[in-house]
């Protein structure tokens, strides 16, 4: 333990390492996306469509059931930040992963194979579920004890490692493409898995699997973690919505301008400077929180913004110059659809990056459920965004409109709670100074 706390506890302070991680960890994810999508370019040109779309779809519904996991990560960091209890933490984490891949094993499967019909071997099934499974385990215990040069590394280690056992898979032991793909993802999942582990261990090593007495504290973790998992669901169900009204109120020509350009663009925006506000800020606030650094949590608040708002502006002056030719340079002609859309995204980018730090400093301070009110209130925003839209317009630009107007509803609460908090703290400290 002391390891881990002299290596968090260096002389230079919270902003400077936070700056640190955050940067690199937008290079590793430029890295990351690099490798991915030069990978997937690469397999395109001669695998068979219908053996890549049975593997992504089989891998995206396995990644769905286990992605609930994930939600876990933001009450772990809190909890640990705040008890320091990492021995019952990971246990109860343990025994909730377990659960959902035994669930996942017995769900999951039998609907691939019977009720979809897709013709993959059980043990290829079987070992995604546990390799992924183990990876979320070991992503979970870096987070949650601020290891962010391991993070980072991992960021584009997963993709580079998929890559090269595919050709170890294919070219070597000579597996047709398809298993290939499966044993790949299986072995890449399992290194990136050992390699976490081991370079945890350097710095800390948990406890085996025990018993958990669950006190007061404990229960209040475990309800943090269902509301985050509610939470991660609901953010990926406000991506899911928009497919939806995609498929159910347009054509598939701009069902496919969403989701083979302007779907990627949202999600490597996203990967590259939304999520690091929940990897990096995240643990830094809860550290802040628990020690009473109020100016720390300010100097971070203005640096974030500040970065906010230059990444958005840029995005969207490259937006609303170059959106044509860049996009046509990257697509056939047939996807200029697109570029209407990307350029109303570009909009309101800016509350996609404000919103995930303030929900970082709401859960921060351990107001998870508010958290999952707020999310909700942006699904509920969008769709009757979307039908007020479509009184006016019927152009594939309101959906995209309508996700924004879901994020600024977002944005507005989260700002009205953080004001709650920040008045809560000055009416906490005034009567210290009164009994004082």
């Amino acid at each position: 333990m002391e390891k881990i706390d002299a290596q968090n506890s260096p002389q230079e302070d919270t902003l400077t390492r936070l700056k640190k991680a955050f940067i690199t960890g937008i290079f590793a994810t430029l890295a990351s996306i690099s490798i991915g999508f030069i990978f997937k370019i690469w397999l395109a040109q001669w695998v068979a469509k219908e053996d890549l779309a049975l593997f992504h779809s089989v891998v995206d519904i396995i990644s769905l059931s286990l992605i609930l996991m994930t939600g876990f990560r933001s009450s772990m960091v809190v909890s640990y930040s705040q008890t320091k209890n990492d021995r019952d933490i990971i246990n109860i984490f343990r025994f909730s992963l377990i659960i959902m891949v035994l669930i996942t094993w017995g769900l999951v499967i039998p609907y691939i194979k019977h009720e979809l019909n897709i013709n993959v071997s059980y043990y290829q099934l079987v070992g995604i579920i546990f390799s992924m499974g183990l990876k979320v385990y070991f992503t979970n215990l870096v987070a949650m004890y601020r290891l962010y040069s391991i993070s980072n590394k991992v960021t584009w280690l997963d993709p580079l490692a998929n890559a090269v056992l595919f050709l170890f898979c294919f070219y070597v032991i000579e597996l047709p493409p398809l298993s290939s793909l499966f044993y790949s993802m299986t072995l890449s999942s399992l290194a990136v898995a050992g390699f976490m582990y081991i370079r945890r261990r350097k710095e800390i090593a948990t406890k085996p699997l025990s018993t958990v007495q669950l006190d007061p504290t404990l229960i209040n973790y475990v309800k943090k973690s269902f509301t985050a998992s509610l939470e991660a669901g609901a953010s990926i169900l406000m991506i899911y919505i928009t497919v939806l009204l995609t498929i159910s109120h347009f054509s598939i020509d701009e069902l496919g301008d969403f989701q083979v350009v302007v779907r990627p663009i949202f999600t490597y925006m996203t990967m590259l400077f939304v999520f690091p506000i929940y990897r990096f800020v995240l643990p830094e606030l809860a550290v802040c929180v628990r020690k009473k650094q109020h100016e720390q949590i300010k100097l971070i608040r203005r640096w974030v913004f500040k970065l906010s708002f230059i990444v958005s502006a840029l995005f969207f002056c490259i937006m609303l110059m170059w959106a044509k030719p860049i996009v046509l340079w990257v697509f056939p002609a047939e996807y200029e659809g697109a570029i209407p859309v990307l350029f109303h995204f570009s909009i309101f980018f800016i509350f996609m990056m404000l919103n995930a730090y303030q929900l970082a400093y709401i859960k921060a301070h351990g107001h998870f459920t508010q958290s999952l009110v707020i999310r909700l209130s942006g699904i509920v925003s969008l769709v009757i965004g979307y039908y007020g839209l479509s009184l006016f317009t019927n152009n594939v630009v309101a959906i995209i409109a309508a996700l924004g107007l879901g994020y600024m509803m977002m944005f507005i609460l989260s700002t009205l709670a953080e004001r709650q908090i920040l008045c809560q703290q000055q009416t906490v400290e005034e009567k210290c100074i009164d009994v004082n």
